[in-house]
């Protein structure tokens, strides 16, 4: 009974119980998701959502990350999510293509600061872990036909993370938990046609305010199937698409290969499968300068690359910001001419520059099967019919060239500093990197 199981694992779950690299690695997606969130609060995506919303919130409980206001803590699950998903910046668990800190901390952080007792940083990070490992486990049993179909599957199995976290806040039992896990197996949201649209980072918001609602519900009582997740017409024989869900496998594994800890960060806000290519485009553009080499130069950029960059980030022509995340074209466009792929070279006006639109369209990418879905060649012509090639086998941000403490704190400055101040933000960042040792979370998140 892959549910019940799941749900007696997450509600034994304790803070002494979780190795140490998992609690750097959970330490290390909080950080990096509340930077997310806070530099995107002020991203249009999120503030149509608050706008759009203000008539319906309640009592005001839970910080709105970057705004320095509260809202009611559903509210705060949705416009929070919104937020940390909207530069498409946020985590990724490579092995699924799932942003697992999203959904389940944007519903875990608003029910800590809703619930009248403090909270203590392990207790925090504890329930984060649970979150993220129901929510990648599940994901990992229905991969890939699940996705394939055109289901967003972060937002598919985040409900179930953000009910399981939030259901360890509320101390729930097995059976409480299990009904949890199913109130929000049915709550499933998120559609791949969505992305590049204002939509994709509302999968992420209302799959943390649906887990937040399930776990709620379940701690009054309510009931679903205890058999939700494995039974014939159960959640993942319903998305798996085709394919032959492995609950038990992954469900086996729990306790002892930690997907948090496989849960990468992105040094650039875009779909990751074009981060081999704008990761050898910034050094190509290090290259060109050293060598005296403009830009003007170019006659052709040829891109070997992953399938799923073809699949996923193919947009040639994009009209804003938000298309541009999945435009490899973009992409390299400007990791090439400026050196930098971070949130300002996917603003809008950036997007419709014209250099960065004459070089978009010297840019070829052609699907090459043979290449891991972190590696690529790419080939940049001269005029005078010279070539410089640059082969990037695990781009950075992978787990092979995994971001650095520092360069998550470089990250988070860069994005928060126009938010929070650039005479606040370190003040703010080293906080948050205390946050597992604080004894009561609802006073560190209060200065976000």
């Amino acid at each position: 009974m892959a549910t019940q199981r799941l749900a007696a694992w997450a509600t034994s779950l304790r803070p002494e119980s979780l190795p140490e690299g998992v609690k750097n690695a959970a330490a290390r997606s909080l950080y990096n998701y509340v930077g997310c969130a806070i530099g995107g609060s002020k991203h249009p995506t999120a503030t149509k959502a608050y706008d759009a919303m203000t008539p319906f919130f309640g009592q005001p409980t839970s910080t709105l990350l970057g705004q320095r206001r509260k809202v009611d803590a559903q509210h705060a699950a949705l416009i929070n999510g919104i937020a940390s998903h909207v530069h498409d910046y946020d985590d990724t668990h490579l092995e699924t293509i799932i942003h697992p800190t999203g959904p389940v901390a944007s519903a875990l952080l608003a029910f800590v600061e809703y619930r009248p007792k403090s909270t203590a940083g392990t207790e925090v990070l504890c329930a984060l872990v649970a979150g993220i490992e129901a929510a990648c486990k599940l994901g990992l049993s229905v991969w890939p036909h699940h996705y394939d179909i055109g289901w967003h599957i972060t937002s598919s199995t985040g409900s179930i993370g953000a009910a399981v976290a939030v259901g360890k806040m509320l101390e729930l039992d097995t059976e409480a938990m299990a009904h949890a896990i199913g109130i929000a197996a049915v709550q499933s949201t998120g559609m791949r046609e969505m992305f590049g649209s204002d939509t994709k980072s509302f999968h992420v918001g209302r799959a943390a305010q649906n887990g937040l609602l399930a776990a709620m519900l379940a701690s009054k009582g309510f009931t679903s199937s205890l058999s939700a997740l494995e039974a014939k017409r159960g959640w993942a024989n319903i998305v798996a698409g085709g394919g032959t869900p492995r609950l038990d496998h992954y469900i086996d594994q729990l306790g002892s290969i930690w997907e948090i800890e496989k849960n990468a960060f992105k040094p650039f806000p875009c779909g990751i499968v074009c981060h081999p290519a704008i990761d050898g485009c910034i050094q190509l553009h290090h290259e060109l300068a050293e060598k005296g080499i403009k830009i003007d130069d170019i006659v052709k950029v040829e891109e070997k690359v992953h399938p799923l960059v073809i699949e996923l980030t193919s947009k040639r022509t994009p009209s804003d910001g938000l298309e541009a995340k999945f435009s490899v074209f973009h992409g390299s466009a400007v990791g090439l001419l400026l050196g930098k792929a971070g949130p300002a070279q996917y603003e809008d006006s950036v997007v419709r520059d014209q250099a960065v639109i004459f070089l978009r369209d010297l840019i070829d990418a052609h699907s090459d099967e043979t290449l891991m879905a972190d590696e690529t060649y790419l080939t940049v012509h001269l005029k005078d019919g010279s070539t410089l090639e640059k082969h990037i086998e695990h781009a950075v941000g992978s787990l092979e060239v995994p971001m650095t403490d520092q360069q998550l704190i470089d990250k988070f400055i860069d994005q928060c500093s126009a938010v929070v101040g650039s005479d606040k933000v370190k003040g703010v960042s080293d906080a948050l990197w205390r946050l597992g040792d604080s004894e009561d979370v609802k006073q560190i998140l209060q200065g976000m």
